[in-house]
């Protein structure tokens, strides 16, 4: 076992459930349970539980902090009230995105931001390094809180006997506080990373073990599996959710990445110009596909070609998807290549040139 990899409060919990571990992100994390397919499919049909306690947890406070946030992420933070979320981004001087993120508004002057396990020390330094008001306070709780999502169709209803917040009454990007499993001022947000109905709860790490058990036990009923980030990677696929360090970096922009929906230009912001004349422009460098065959599944790092059998891009992220039955993926086009006939991409797997098709988002409706 590698000493330099942390554990989630929840380690031990996992290792008796008899998941398979592994490094990632910085993180022992169950691979999966049993089976990936199987905790998939109880996401979609039914109901799932995960430990994303290795996500990053940042709390800024302080008359400026709003001030701040609106102009080093590139979504409009004036769009949200107390009690709800909003997903943005962080980018750099050039456009590039530091890492993608969640930023939830506690109040006026107080906001909890959720960003990638893999960059909490890139986050910390690019933050630190631009706070230089004497009004705004940078607190780093990422080891001290534990974040579960529990997602799926029947998850509100597995679990409201655990609080008496109403979560159907939650609305989609939104959250309250209150008690779950009789502990007090636990944050629940109606939130997730799978595109399926869902709540994540953040609680502090002593408190962690139990409510997972809780969760567990009161789900037995509604057929609840722990889930693995396997599943969570063919979830959010599904979804064409994007994943920093695959699909998303710092040299690609949010408008190449096609989330010009994040990109608010009614607002000054850090590298506001760069991202504008791209999207003057129409420059989008993602292609969203499935493979045309079946059996044929893409992978991360796999080749587009074009009809002459020249590279022209590559795949980013790539799964089978166990409800579409088929290969999906997502990947960019290089520059040179925008205007190429979309019905002319093919993906190189093992060899042979698979016709793909492009598509637009979502692959499946929510759940």
């Amino acid at each position: 076992m590698d000493h330099n990899v942390k554990k989630t409060a929840l380690y031990n919990s996992h290792i008796k459930l008899g998941a398979k571990m592994i490094s990632y992100s910085g993180f022992y994390m169950p691979l999966q349970y049993v089976s990936s397919l199987i905790e998939h499919m109880a996401v979609r049909k039914n109901v799932g539980i995960f430990d994303v306690s290795h996500m990053g947890k940042f709390i800024l406070k302080g008359k400026n902090s709003h001030n701040f946030l609106q102009y080093f992420t590139t979504n409009d933070l004036s769009n949200i009230k107390t009690g709800q979320a909003q997903y943005s981004c962080f980018i750099n001087h050039l456009g590039g995105i530091i890492d993608d993120l969640v930023i939830y508004k506690i109040s006026e002057e107080k906001f909890l931001l959720i960003v990638n396990a893999a960059n909490i020390e890139k986050n910390k330094k690019w933050i630190n390094d631009h706070l230089n008001h004497k009004n705004l306070t940078f607190i780093d709780s990422s080891q001290e809180y534990s974040l579960l999502a529990i997602q799926g169709p029947k998850s509100l209803y597995s679990i409201q006997k655990l609080t008496n917040i109403s979560l159907s009454k939650i609305p989609f990007y939104c959250f309250e506080i209150g008690k779950f499993a009789e502990i007090d001022n636990v944050l629940i947000s109606r939130t997730g990373y799978t595109g399926s109905k869902g709540v994540e709860i953040y609680i502090r790490n002593e408190y962690a073990e139990n409510i997972w058990n809780e969760i567990l036990k009161i789900g037995e009923s509604f057929q609840i599996k722990p889930c693995g980030i396997a599943s969570r990677d063919s979830l959010r696929l599904e979804m064409g959710y994007r994943l920093y360090g695959q699909d998303l970096s710092e040299k690609i922009t949010p408008i190449e990445a096609g989330l010009s929906w994040i990109t608010k230009f009614n607002k000054k912001f850090i590298g506001r110009e760069i991202l504008w004349n791209q999207k003057k422009k129409g420059i989008i460098k993602v292609y969203i596909f499935s493979c045309r065959k079946k059996g044929k599944i893409p992978r991360s790092g796999y080749s587009f070609k074009d009809e002459k059998n020249f590279t022209v891009g590559r795949v980013t992220s790539g799964v089978y998807s166990p409800v579409l039955k088929k290969g999906i993926g997502l990947g960019y086009i290089t520059k040179n290549n925008f205007n190429l006939d979309k019905n002319s991409i093919f993906v190189s797997i093992r060899n042979k040139n698979i016709p793909i098709q492009i598509v637009k988002l979502p692959f499946l409706k929510k759940t």
